[in-house]
């Protein structure tokens, strides 16, 4: 999971994933990373930890990390959550780019979009709950078309 800063959406989607991995016993690692790197060694933002605790999803132990190169053999899957962070995961990426392991989060719900999850940085609480039940859609279809 792949965002701008991992401390928003990608600390998200990695904690509802694992979740819902875990509770189905698929023995799935799921991680998180962010391209640009400002927010490296940080939690997730309060507002994300909050949406997610009262949810039932604790993501308060994550840990801002810095997307990499290596992180496309580590991982059998990549998703991105914009059109920016696409860009960057290209960049980044350089000829290790594989776009049969690398695409857009929601195309998980509507094939070939390319649609972006709205940051909710910016805003106010109600931006992360919009966001939150957005990637928990999107997760619950991540399991239902990989299992």
């Amino acid at each position: 999971m792949v965002c701008l800063g991992n401390i928003c959406r990608s600390p998200l989607a990695e904690g509802i994933l694992q979740q819902k991995a875990n509770d189905l016993k698929l023995g799935w690692v799921v991680h998180s990373a962010g391209t640009n790197g400002i927010h490296v060694g940080e939690r997730p933002h309060h507002l994300s930890q909050k949406v997610a605790k009262l949810n039932g999803v604790d993501i308060s132990a994550q840990i801002a990390q810095q997307f990499t190169k290596q992180h496309i053999a580590q991982y059998d899957k990549i998703y991105v959550m914009a059109t920016d962070v696409m860009l960057d995961v290209k960049r980044i990426a350089g000829n290790e780019f594989n776009s049969n392991k690398i695409d857009y989060f929601l195309n998980e719900l509507t094939a070939n979009t390319n649609v972006d999850v709205p940051d909710p940085w910016y805003g106010e609480e109600d931006g992360y709950v919009e966001v939150f039940e957005i990637i928990h859609d999107t997760c619950h279809a991540i399991i239902k078309n990989n299992t």
